[in-house]
């Protein structure tokens, strides 16, 4: 039996599968609190369904692009606990899960996520017979520079805001079909591709394991509130029999 953990977003989703087959999963809304609600649930799903953790034999978690905080504590989770368990980990791109469950249209799958400072994150995925292709890896883009990039009707697809669907359809016009539903569960998808992994024997070190951040952390160093240059001076003073030392 697998684990799939999806902690992408605030639609968070964790499910058990059996070679690649769902058999019971668990979604729900979440506002950055990864942290405390992602061991919780999963504990519930398992005592729910009488599964125990120990008989995990594979763990495949969403590595990303995403939420900073969200991916922390999926990627981290997935690795302490294949680690512990002694099992094989497998990270699948966010994107990725998001494309697949539309792999049936044989179209080309764009799937899209507002990534601030007016770019989005996107990738390009594409099922020709029976080969799910990846014709683009995760990165940042604008709209603006994605238009030239459809050369043929895509789905698009992913939590694009309302906005954003409605410049994409309006630009694009009949070349493009913009879901307005998000997967209820990414981690459904997930299952499935990381089964495919395992069976081709690919499988990540929970060591080396990173999340896919497309942008760094925005990190901001605290600010040194002396003057430049400045030097600190010592003198002694007795009060009082005491020596006091000031700065």
């Amino acid at each position: 039996m697998e684990l799939a953990i999806d902690t992408s977003s605030n639609t968070t989703s964790i499910a058990l599968s059996e070679g690649g087959c769902l058999m019971a999963s668990l979604t729900w809304q979440t506002s950055r609190n990864h942290t405390v609600e992602l061991l919780p649930n999963l504990i519930c799903l398992l005592q729910q369904f009488g599964v125990e953790l120990g008989s995990m034999e594979a763990i495949i978690v969403a590595r990303g692009p995403g939420s900073f905080n969200g991916l922390r504590v999926g990627v981290s989770t997935a690795k302490g606990l294949a680690f512990a368990l002694n099992i094989p980990l497998v990270g699948i791109d966010t994107s990725e899960a998001e494309a697949y469950d539309f792999a049936f249209t044989g179209l080309p799958l764009r799937p899209i996520y507002k990534a601030g400072r007016e770019q989005v994150a996107t990738a390009l995925y594409r099922q020709i017979g029976d080969e799910w292709q990846h014709l683009e890896e995760p990165n940042l883009s604008t709209l603006t520079d994605l238009w030239p990039r459809i050369k043929e009707k895509t789905l698009f697809c992913g939590e694009i805001p309302s906005g954003m669907m409605k410049e994409i359809q309006r630009t694009l016009g009949k070349q493009a079909i913009v879901s307005h539903s998000i997967s209820p569960c990414r981690s459904t998808a997930l299952a499935v591709l990381g089964w495919r992994k395992l069976t081709r024997g690919e499988r990540d070190d929970p060591i080396t394991l990173q999340p896919l951040y497309l942008r760094p952390p925005h990190i901001t160093k605290p600010r040194d509130k002396r003057p430049p240059f400045a030097t600190v001076s010592k003198s002694s003073e007795t009060k009082n029999g005491n020596s006091q030392t000031r700065c």
